[in-house]
């Protein structure tokens, strides 16, 4: 081994010849051996025992600080980044020899290693000659006046290797007495990091050390779950030894769980970390190895945190130069604001586990300190925290303890930390002055009654260490969002709560979406109808927490479409910056979401009336950047004052509950819809009256929000998630409604024709059909009523339509059929005049007794709140008669109805109206088959007259359709009625009929083209009749099927279009290279390539080089020759001749052709690229007619079974539509 050892000493003077400094006891061997960029370091043997310090192996690059020195120079004060300008780093640069080791500065550095060192120094009095430190041996070095600061050159990414998992954490070098704030700017600015809502400081034992297993796993998910759950930040001390080990793991197990990082920051001291030359670079990516060398002072950094700030004093090796850094960065985030409401500042807690003697000063410091630091201590851990721990669980108030327990307690420390006497009494005063304020100490023991899990001892401890009110621990709590907290340590008994306090708690929870939180206070008194205001709800509308929401958007587009007189040119299209979203905004929103004749309440005279009185002088000065006020009528120009007599209500501004909402739950579940929070929207959906009107309600908002989001073309998951939240609410409208319809047939059918006052007065049936919600219309008890509906008064199961068509051709059937009665008719929707027409003829009926509420209650999933109250809207109604008397009742019933009242209900039923227009359609069809097949007289014939009669008198009732329809202004009734595909096309059948009769009534030859005007509106009239199949069972899907279809077509025509042009364009080129300008290039590109898509492939045309083919048609009929010669050529002799030019007969092109007889015929030459056409035509066809068209057939066999699974939902639906 000594040979071994001399020879490998022997290579390296050999190698490197370097210098060598001789002691009496010591000699300093140092080998650099350069090979493959890395630098292998043999330091410090012993002459007695050969002692091995150190030996690593680290990646440096050649003259690495001098070339850093250069570039240094080479940059000005402004190219240099604000990392660079704001921090610093700290080198030694005086020389004061250690007492301990002649060969290091007293900062810890070897001599050599110093910035600064000339070449060529052998010996300790030399160097310390040559930096002009002669008397450096006696003085003693100090930070301030042995270092200098300089740029730091450390900082950027580092890349952790090693491990199973590549992590990456952001680093910088930093003085040690570097300016908090700027720390904090760094982290939040340049790092991206959001403040924290809670900081933990970990504090323990540097050395390894171990803890219990079940100790370990309950310290690692508490101190995880209270990081996660609170946007926690957590201190530590960087390195991979001790308790910040323990907290790697725990970090690790949480990573390899999930995938949100929770901020870790390292505070580590930058002369203690391993392979600091690694991390030397300006906003660079560095590898970092992190196996660590056992013979080496120095530690790795832990690669589980995701930040580091290492601190310079200038020493190595030395713990210390992150205290006072740690501390002061701790307090200045401290003073942070995250309630700006109640200046409520970022709580700070110490964690305390195991730990050496220092721990003991750290945790007195943070009690000590202003405000105070709660301090948590992990009991069992060892050493430090055990001691805390039993001084806390035995010394009374005051810090003081009984002797016997005073001398076991100091014995306790001498054999801990191996003091003498007089340093554990030392530390135990220390011990005594914690245990002064140990109401702000926490002690975790592990399976204590009330803190099982570590997350809720440190969050507990912040809110007994704050000493504040308790609702600024409710916003603590609620900061957190760590609803158990509140639950068990705030709401507690005899807690007194200012007045409205917990309003301001309700605000705060529905602005951060916590749901919990909301339950939570309403279920400790909260009251949503005194909390819900005019100004607290706009507030929500525009609050910037929680989820991305596109309400914004949707403002938007709306006030573009009210407003279409007034220029955005200066916002480009946008809202101005500083714009706030009114109520008055929200019901043109949601108005323009639900479609239709919807009418939000937020629009209606009396709430904007209301809602200026309340707020106008106060809106801000956006509004009137954009010329508008929100009181100003929806259209400009000139108005009409008349308005419904309700709405013409005088306003109480001294009545107190002006400014509150009826219904609040209502508009909060609205806000939350539209605001995306799903979950929120849920929770108030189970709360309040009208559940399933509110479930239809936010199933269509939902649907709309979707198809916006797609048209606007945002990303896809924004209309998926919208999508996904209707089909939600929907189920749920479902759910209920099915519910009600086992619990109470009569009664659910009431609930779906109740009329909404407070959705527009319409019915949850109107709601289901707006939503397009076909699983809603197509459930039984949907169907039973819409049956009833369908068939009026009368009371018909079997061969309906026979009986309808027999009523109508033969009147007198009538008598013979069957009516029902009051009762059976108690739950259809009918009008004031119907209701007082059939009071005068009819009994009234005795009351019947009511049912008790425990029959409303219905259970859907837990929504059984909500259906109580969806329920118990209608009040207190009857439900059924005595059973024993129904025959008896309904024969009764049935003799009473007069024969007026017969013949009125039968040509009321909506079946025999649908039966009569349709009978009435078909003759106006065969007259108007009639007129168009036979001669036209000048003046119309009786038939004709027919005809005009009837198209006319249908222009009208399109007329009153518009002019009966909901909404109050004409142009929005013109609006809601042209949303109707059926009443688009019917206004353009009437108006290209009108504009044929018009023709017609001409001289001729106008009179023609009216005629052929009548000819083609005659296919719209045919077509028209599929409306009237959709209502057939059978012929009903087909008829949804062809739309479909047609949509499909529409795509694919646009590829095809491509292709056709493709060929079509090619082909009339080639063939036709001399055409003069005409619309008739158009035509012919279009004509024989768009016939060979269905199969005409004009083979004789194909190829023009058919000579062969000619010659042998002259040879069989030589009689030809000289017809053929007299019509396209002469004999050779003659020379050849003009041929006739046709772009549909082509020409004969090519050779000579000699006949039998003797004569030649000369063709003309062939048009250059002729033999191109037949090529491109193979091509065309086979991806026209191979290749497209089975594309279609696919798409449309796809749309077929599509819509024959739910063929059923689909006829109902398109039935219950058309209805």
């Amino acid at each position: 081994m000594l040979n071994a050892g001399g020879s490998c000493m022997a290579l390296a003077l050999a190698s490197a010849g370097l210098d060598q400094a001789v002691s009496h006891d010591r000699v300093l061997f140092t080998d650099a051996l350069t090979q493959g960029g890395y630098l292998l370091k043999v330091i410090v043997y012993n002459i007695g025992h050969l002692q091995y310090e150190a030996t690593h192996v680290v990646r440096v690059q050649r003259d690495m600080i001098g070339e850093s020195r250069k570039k240094e120079k080479g940059q000005t004060e402004a190219q240099k980044s604000w990392i660079e300008r704001a921090f610093s780093k700290r080198e030694c640069v005086h020389i004061i020899v250690s007492a301990k080791d002649p060969h290091r500065c007293c900062c810890g550095r070897l001599i050599g290693q110093h910035v600064g060192l000339p070449p060529g120094i052998s010996s300790q009095n030399d160097k310390a000659e040559r930096l002009g430190k002669n008397d450096s041996l006696s003085e003693k070095w100090s930070i301030s006046k042995h270092t200098q600061l300089s740029p730091t050159d450390a900082f950027g990414t580092i890349e952790f290797q090693g491990g199973g998992h590549s992590n990456k954490a952001m680093y910088v070098r930093v003085s040690y007495d570097t300016k908090p704030d700027l720390l904090l700017h760094l982290m939040t600015k340049e790092w991206q990091l959001d403040l924290p809502k809670l900081l933990i400081s970990v504090h323990g034992g540097l050395q390894n050390f171990e803890l219990q297993p079940k100790l370990k796993q309950v310290f690692g998910k508490g101190l995880i779950k209270a990081a996660m759950t609170t946007g926690a930040w957590i201190f530590t001390g960087g390195v991979n030894t001790g308790v910040i080990r323990h907290v790697g793991d725990a970090l690790k197990d949480h990573a390899s769980k999930s995938r949100g990082k929770i901020c870790t920051i390292g505070i580590a001291p930058w002369g203690i970390v391993e392979n600091q030359e690694d991390l030397v670079g300006k906003d660079v990516v560095r590898p970092y190895q992190t196996m660590s060398n056992p013979m080496s002072k120095l530690t790795v950094l832990n690669s589980l945190h995701s930040h580091f700030i290492l601190a310079d004093n200038g020493t190595t090796g030395k713990y210390g130069a992150e205290v006072k850094l740690r501390r002061q960065l701790e307090k200045h985030i401290s003073l942070q604001k995250i309630n700006t409401r109640i200046g409520q500042g970022v709580p700070v807690v110490a964690l305390i586990v195991e730990g050496g003697p220092n721990v003991i000063s750290i945790v007195l410091e943070y009690l000590r300190d202003t405000p105070p630091v709660p301090v948590v201590v992990c009991d069992g851990s060892g050493r430090a925290s055990d001691i805390l721990a039993f001084g806390h669980k035995y010394s009374e108030e005051g810090g003081i303890i009984n002797e016997s327990l005073r001398d076991q307690l100091l014995v306790t420390i001498q054999k801990t930390f191996t003091y003498s006497r007089t340093q554990a009494q030392h530390l135990f005063i220390i011990l005594m002055e914690c245990m002064k304020k140990k109401e702000l100490i926490t002690v975790f023991r592990m399976g204590s009654e009330g803190h099982q899990d570590i997350d809720l001892a440190i969050l507990t401890a912040l809110l007994k260490g704050a000493n504040a009110s308790a609702p600024d621990q409710l916003s603590l709590a609620l900061a957190w969002n760590r609803v158990d907290i509140a639950r068990s340590q705030i709401f507690i008994y005899g807690q007194q709560w200012p007045i409205g306090s917990l309003e301001q708690a309700m605000l705060d929870a529905l602005v951060l979406d916590r749901v919990d939180f909301v339950k939570l206070l309403i279920e400790n008194g909260v009251s949503m109808h005194r909390f819900l205001t005019l100004s607290r709800l706009e507030e929500l509308y525009n609050t910037r927490h929680g989820p991305s929401n596109t309400l914004y958007h949707l403002v938007r587009d709306v006030k573009k479409r009210e407003y279409p007189g007034f220029s955005w040119i200066y916002f480009k299209g946008n809202l101005p910056p500083d714009y706030r979203i009114s109520l008055i905004d929200i019901g043109l929103v949601i108005e323009y979401l639900m479609g239709g004749a919807y009418r939000c309440n937020y629009t209606r005279k009396r709430f904007r009336t209301l809602y200026h009185n309340l707020f106008g002088p106060k809106r801000p000065k956006a509004l009137k950047l954009l010329g508008m006020e929100d009181d100003m009528p929806i259209r400009r120009g000139r108005q009409k004052t008349t308005r419904k007599r309700e709405e013409e209500v005088d306003i109480d501004l001294d009545d107190p509950e002006i400014n509150h909402f009826p219904f609040p739950f209502h508009e909060l579940m609205v806000w939350a819809v539209l605001m995306k929070r799903q979950k929120m929207a849920l929770f108030f959906w189970q709360h309040g009256e009208e559940a399933m009107a509110k479930a239809l309600v936010a199933c269509k908002l939902c649907k709309a929000m979707a198809h916006e989001a797609s048209e606007n073309d945002m990303v896809d998951d924004i209309s998926q998630e919208l999508n996904h939240n209707s089909r939600e609410f929907g189920q749920l409208a479902v759910e209920l409604l099915d519910q009600s319809y086992k619990q109470d047939e009569q009664m659910a059918m009431k609930l779906l024709t109740y009329e909404l006052k407070n959705w527009s007065n319409a019915t949850c049936l109107q709601l289901a059909v707006a939503a397009k919600h076909r699983d809603f219309i197509a459930h039984t008890c949907s169907q039973m009523l819409l049956t009833d509906m369908w068939m009026g008064r009368l009371r018909m199961r079997k061969n309906s339509g026979l009986k309808v068509i027999l009523g109508l051709l033969l009147p007198p059937s009538i008598l013979s059929l069957e009516f029902k009665n009051k009762d059976e008719m108690s739950y259809m929707p009918q009008d004031q005049e119907a209701y007082l027409q059939e009071k005068e003829e009819e009994e009234p009926e005795k009351p019947v007794k009511e049912k008790e509420d425990e029959d409303m209650e219905f259970t859907v999933r837990s929504y059984c709140e909500a259906q109580y109250n969806s329920v118990a809207m209608l009040g207190n109604v009857a439900t059924e008669t005595s059973r024993k008397k129904d025959v008896e009742e309904v024969q009764k019933r049935h003799r009473l109805i007069p024969l007026g009242r017969k013949i009125y209900e039968f040509y009321n039923a909506p079946i025999v109206k649908f039966w009569f227009h349709t009978m009435a359609y078909v003759g106006y069809l065969m007259l108007f088959n009639y007129i168009v097949l036979v001669k036209m007289d000048l003046w119309p014939s009786t038939q004709e007259w027919i005809v005009i009669a009837y198209i006319f008198t249908n222009g009208i009732e399109k007329m009153r359709e518009i002019l009966m329809s909901e909404p109050g202004k004409l142009l929005q009734k013109v609006k809601v009625w042209l949303q109707e595909y059926w009443n688009i096309t019917d206004l353009m059948a009437i108006l290209i009929f009108s504009v044929g009769m018009v023709l017609r009534l001409q001289e001729p030859p106008l009179m023609s083209y009216g005629r052929v005007i009548y000819c083609v509106n005659i296919i719209y009239w045919y077509i028209r009749l599929l409306d009237i199949f959709g209502v057939n069972k059978y012929l009903g899907p087909y008829v949804m099927m062809i739309g479909k279809m047609m949509i499909d077509m529409m795509y694919f025509v646009i590829i095809m279009l491509v292709v056709l042009m493709s060929f079509g364009v090619a082909r009339q080129a080639i063939l036709n290279p001399n055409e003069d300008p005409s619309w008739m290039l158009a035509r012919n590109i279009f004509f024989m390539p768009y016939w060979m898509i269905y199969g005409e492939v004009f083979a004789d045309q194909i190829d023009h080089m058919h000579s062969r083919k000619l010659k042998q048609r002259l040879n069989e009929k030589p009689w030809l020759s000289s017809n053929y010669l007299r019509t396209y050529g002469t004999w050779r002799s003659s020379g050849p001749s003009n041929f006739p030019q046709c772009s549909q007969t082509p020409t004969p092109c090519g050779q000579n052709i000699t006949t039998e007889d003797g004569g030649v015929v000369a063709l003309p030459p062939c048009k250059t690229g002729a033999w191109i056409v037949p090529a491109i035509m193979a091509c065309y066809l086979l991806v026209a007619n191979i290749l497209l068209v089975n594309l279609l057939i696919a798409v449309f066999n796809n749309t077929f079974f599509e819509v024959k699974s739910i063929s059923n939902q689909v006829w109902k639906f398109s039935a219950t539509s058309s209805s």
